[in-house]
């Protein structure tokens, strides 16, 4: 069917709040024009982000009142541990409050000025970590993954060539890891291939550079890998996923998504030396090496969390209800990420706005625009987020991929939301000519999309 039926019930509902589109666009010129600063009671529907927004099933409500809050040896610890073990399979298990501190803790432990780390394509946040310590963070995608309109199924794979072309031009010595985002976030939500993941682990092991994943939404990738790659049809979500960590050395892990919870997340790797370090650091900058900066009942969800992931009827109607949307605009002919990824769906702002050049961020200007008639927040994976300014001429390079991306909670809304939301990108659609360009009045030095403030080009 195409109507994709959610594999549970609701028991708890939250109000949401109706604004008018006078309010509405009083407090998105109050913040800048940045979607990020406006409180979240006055949004309708939330797509910012799939990030910590999961709505916790009853199962894991129930652990969070076994929260042992010991300060050592919490016995939520253990079962967290043995729990991602059984996934992942790594050795050493350090959790982390989120993934962002599982990728510093890496960083800082691995990278030198000079140094770089290539992947699929980073994310804002892993490339931040990467260029704070002095690094490059190098995309290595297919070029299908760099076209909206292609249709390769695994438009999140690495691109051999140009990876082992990172290496020897930079040399092994200046190539500290090779991370591989899965699903691949900024290219469209994109999967990537078991024959790819075993290809980029065996150039990794040629010239001895350990391997890791980004792996905040492996059990979404595992699914693509199930439906699509040949061989793996009569495989559990579980064995794909023991397979696929099988490849590589390690993990950095945000379980505010595919571990379903609010908050947490940790770094799983074989290496006993990296991991005596980086728990030293973890012990100081977020706490003792059994917590990581989370209560015990945090981590008893995790652990509920990452086995209910694997549940094929829930990955089933997770893909399928960000397909439903997809489908909805791509019907009317919205320029959107072909094939629809996992986590959302992805329009084409280039295409969408051909009118606004890059410098004045076509992407942020259809964000505004949708919040301000319609109270939906979505976020730009584009210009404002991605693009670097030319270090000779002070010109913005922007990227390859000017997107919107829908991002869609976790059972948290009904189809019929996602109805609202295709419909309010329809109407803007038909008069998109009307929208106008933004520019910058603050920017930070990293991150700028965070908390930058922005007007209308007059």
């Amino acid at each position: 069917m195409r109507f994709p039926a959610e594999p549970f019930r609701i028991k708890v509902v939250e109000p949401l709040k109706i604004t008018s589109e006078q309010e509405r666009e009083r407090l998105i010129k109050e913040a800048g024009y940045n979607i990020f600063m406006i409180p979240a009671e006055s949004i309708y529907i939330d797509l910012l982000t799939d990030s910590g927004t999961s709505a916790m099933s009853d199962n894991q409500w129930a652990g969070l009142m076994l929260g042992d809050e010991s300060y050592a040896g919490s016995k939520n610890y253990f079962h967290f541990e043995e729990t991602v073990r059984q996934i992942f399979g790594f050795k050493n298990i350090i959790p982390t409050h989120q993934g962002r501190v599982a990728e510093n803790l890496l960083f800082s432990n691995i990278l030198k000025p000079g140094d770089v780390v290539p992947n699929n394509i980073h994310f804002d946040t892993t490339r931040a970590n990467v260029e704070y310590h002095q690094a490059q963070a190098l995309d290595c995608v297919i070029d299908e993954g760099l076209d909206p309109q292609n249709p390769h199924p695994f438009k999140g794979n690495m691109d051999l060539n140009k990876l082992e072309k990172v290496i020897q031009q930079y040399g092994k010595e200046h190539v500290p890891v090779i991370m591989l985002t899965i699903t691949n976030n900024s290219g469209g939500g994109q999967p990537v291939s078991m024959q790819n993941i075993k290809e980029v682990s065996a150039l990794a092991k040629k010239y001895q550079i350990p391997f890791f994943f980004d792996a905040c939404r492996f059990a979404e990738n595992c699914y693509f890998i199930k439906e699509w790659e040949e061989g793996y049809q009569n495989k559990s979500i579980l064995e794909i996923a023991q397979e696929m960590f099988s490849y590589a050395d390690g993990c950095t892990m945000s379980a505010k998504k595919d571990g379903l919870v609010n908050i947490g997340g940790f770094l799983a790797l074989n290496d006993d030396d990296w991991a005596q370090h980086i728990t030293n650091m973890l012990i100081l900058i977020e706490g003792f090496k059994t917590y990581g900066g989370l209560a015990g009942r945090d981590l008893e969800s995790i652990a509920r969390g990452l086995k209910e992931v694997l549940d094929e009827n829930y990955l089933r109607f997770r893909i399928n209800q960000t397909r439903y949307l997809g489908e909805m605009l791509d019907e009317q002919g919205i320029p959107i990420v072909k094939p629809v990824g996992g986590h959302a769906v992805y329009i084409d702002a280039k295409q969408f706005l051909p009118h606004i050049p890059p410098e004045q961020f076509p992407g942020h200007a259809l964000v505004v625009e949708l919040y301000k008639r319609y109270g939906i927040r979505a976020v730009e994976i584009g210009s404002l987020m991605m693009a670097k300014n030319d270090p000779q001429t002070g010109k913005m390079i922007p990227p390859k991929l000017e997107l919107v991306r829908l991002a869609i909670p976790r059972r948290v809304y009904t189809n019929m939301h996602m109805q609202y939301v295709a419909e309010a990108i329809i109407n803007i659609y038909q008069d998109r000519e009307k929208l106008k360009g933004f520019e910058i009045e603050y920017e930070p030095e990293f991150l700028r999309h965070f908390t930058a403030r922005l007007k209308p080009v007059q």
